[in-house]
C-alpha cells in the first residue's frame, strides 16, 4: 500500500507544487505544441523514480508518463471555458486511476476483497458520505427552492417563514449538542449566526439573502451532523 501512496504523492507534487500557473496557462494555449506539457509529463516520470528510489521501476515511471500525457491532452483539447472544472475533476480522476491499475499490474497487492465487500464500517461510511453529498445537495436544493425564487423578488417583505424555520433549525442544534455534550458546539452556532446579523441589513434583498443562506447553512449542518451522530451510534453499537 505504501507504494501506492508514494505514487500518489508524486503526482500531487508534480500536478500541484511543482507546476506554475503560466505552465497551465502555457499548456491550455499551445496545447500540443507547449513545450510546457512535455516538460510536466517528464517531471512526473523523474518524481516517480525519486519517491521509489529505485531505478529499476523505469518502466512504471515511463508508463505513468505516456498516460500524463495522453489524459492531460485530453483535458487542454476537449475542455471548453465553461467546463474547465467539469475537466479538471476528469482529469484528476484518470490519473488516480492510471496510478491505481499501474500499482495492480506491477505489485500484485493482496487486496482481500471478501474483506472489503463484507466490511460492515465501509459500506456505512460509503452510504453516509453519498448521502450528505450529492443526495443532501438535491434534498437542500428542493428544500429552498420556493425561496430561491423569492430572492428576485422586489418585495419588501421576508422570506416566507423563514424566521421561524430558522428557529425551528436553531433550537434542534442546541437540542442534539446537549444531548451530546457537545457544548462548545453551541458557541459556533452562535458564531456562525452573528455573521449574518439582521441589523446591519439596509436593503430588503440582502435580508433575503440571508435568511436564504441560514436556512440553507442549517439544513446542511444539520444533515451533517445528523447521518454523523448515526454513523457513529452504529458504529459503536
Amino acid at each position: 500500500m505504501i507504494i501506492l501512496v508514494k505514487l500518489i504523492l508524486a503526482h500531487l507534487a508534480g500536478d500541484f507544487l511543482l507546476q506554475s500557473k503560466s505552465w497551465v496557462i502555457d499548456k491550455e494555449a499551445n496545447k500540443a505544441k507547449s513545450i510546457k506539457l512535455y516538460l510536466h509529463t517528464l517531471l512526473h516520470g523523474v518524481l516517480v523514480i525519486l519517491v521509489l528510489w529505485n531505478i529499476n521501476y523505469w518502466l512504471i515511471a515511463l508508463i505513468l508518463m505516456f498516460t500524463h500525457l495522453i489524459v492531460d491532452s485530453l483535458k487542454i483539447y476537449l475542455q471548453k471555458e465553461n467546463t474547465k472544472t467539469r475537466w479538471f475533476i476528469i482529469d484528476q480522476l484518470l490519473h488516480l486511476l492510471s496510478i491505481v491499475v499501474v500499482w495492480l499490474i506491477f505489485f500484485r497487492p493482496d487486496l482481500n476483497l471478501n474483506f472489503w465487500m463484507n466490511n460492515d464500517y465501509l459500506w456505512i461510511f460509503v452510504t453516509s458520505l453519498l448521502f450528505i453529498t450529492y443526495v443532501s445537495n438535491i434534498i437542500i436544493q428542493v428544500l429552498l427552492s420556493n425561496w430561491s425564487q423569492a430572492l428576485n423578488t422586489s418585495s419588501d417583505e421576508s422570506l416566507s417563514k423563514a424566521g421561524k424555520y430558522i428557529g425551528i433549525l436553531e433550537r434542534l442544534f442546541v437540542f442534539t449538542f446537549i444531548l451530546t455534550s457537545h457544548w462548545e458546539a453551541i458557541g459556533f452556532l452562535l458564531a456562525a449566526k452573528s455573521v449574518f446579523r439582521f441589523g446591519d441589513l439596509k436593503e430588503s434583498k440582502d435580508r433575503k439573502l440571508t435568511e436564504y443562506v441560514l436556512i440553507g447553512t442549517f439544513l446542511s449542518f444539520g444533515i451533517a451532523i445528523g447521518v454523523g451522530l448515526l454513523v457513529v451510534r452504529w458504529i459503536n453499537n
